[in-house]
């Protein structure tokens, strides 16, 4: 069983922004052919994690078949280009042995370089909460664009801008236990509910301690916010049941062979479920190969 990836590679917002005409310079036409030695990343590039996985999967799928989509360039000395969208590409094209990369080079002011990246990887769903809340206060600070204004340009609500934004406020343990995903968005967003950043430390070793829910989260903090101490707030909620010890053995051997968090319930009468989480389209294909190769045994 194979999961195909079913998106628009650029995107509404990035299709608004790039201009579909062929760059007219020597030589040149609507895709070039452009050496990878020539090419360099965007400093201000938000996606700053890459899965090594992920890159050599596609690093396999590029050696097999070929760059499907051309990754996007700007020309920014004679013979040096900057990427604006397609890094991901641009990377596994290196481990497959490429020596060169089908490119389309746009012509583009410098302020306009981390919107486009900014919105190619919002539109592919690629970066973490992190990284999206700093591409964004990148973009409010360096362009002077409103909320608003990147709203419109990137296609997400003014709300949901705030909430990245908000993310930036918590303390750095916090910031990094989400860009690792070791908490969710949710996570973060019920700790922002506390005004004191050593509570939401606090209540952020509680949650990776013992696995706590947004539910429970949430929880927590109306209770500390109406003046009980955690450990009041935690016995005015009903726990959920503990996994017994050799189900939480088996449930860890399960993560580590599938290389991903697993989640498992179970309750007093042995009853329960097993959920794989995934992040995207990839990491899902990569665990349903998993499965097929099982299969084949």
């Amino acid at each position: 069983m194979t999961v195909r990836k079913k998106y628009n590679a650029l995107g509404r917002g990035l299709d608004a922004l790039l201009s579909t005409e062929a760059v007219r310079t020597a030589g040149s036409s609507t895709i070039n052919e452009i050496p990878l030695d020539q090419i360099e990343p965007n400093a201000d590039q938000p996606r700053s994690l890459f899965d090594e996985d992920a890159l050599k999967e596609l690093a396999v799928s590029i050696h097999e078949i070929g760059i499907i989509q051309p990754i996007t360039l700007r020309q920014i000395a004679e013979n040096r280009f900057q990427i604006i969208a397609g890094e991901r590409r641009w990377r596994a094209s290196q481990m497959a042995g490429l020596k060169s990369i089908p490119a389309y080079i746009r012509t583009i002011d410098d302020e306009s370089v981390m919107e486009m990246a900014l919105v190619e990887n919002i539109q592919r769903e690629d970066l973490n909460a992190i990284e999206i809340a700093l591409a964004y206060e990148h973009l409010l600070e360096q362009t002077g664009m409103t909320q608003e204004k990147v709203s419109e340009r990137v296609g997400k609500s003014r709300t949901a801008i705030a909430n990245y934004l908000r993310l930036l406020k918590l303390p750095a343990q916090v910031q990094m236990a989400l860009q690792k995903k070791e908490i969710d968005m949710g996570h973060a967003r019920a700790l922002l509910a506390l005004n004191s950043p050593s509570l939401q430390l606090k209540v952020f070793k509680e949650i990776l301690k013992n696995g706590w829910s947004v539910r429970k989260v949430e929880e927590i903090a109306q209770h500390l916010k109406n003046g009980d101490d955690i450990e009041d707030g935690k016995k005015k909620i009903v726990a959920k049941p503990q996994l017994p010890e050799e189900f939480n053995q088996l449930k860890d051997r399960l993560s580590s062979f599938l290389q991903t968090k697993v989640q498992m319930t179970c309750s007093s009468k042995g009853k329960g479920k097993i959920s794989i989480p995934f992040n995207n389209a990839d990491e899902l294909e990569r665990i349903m190969m998993i499965f097929d190769q099982i299969k084949q045994q």
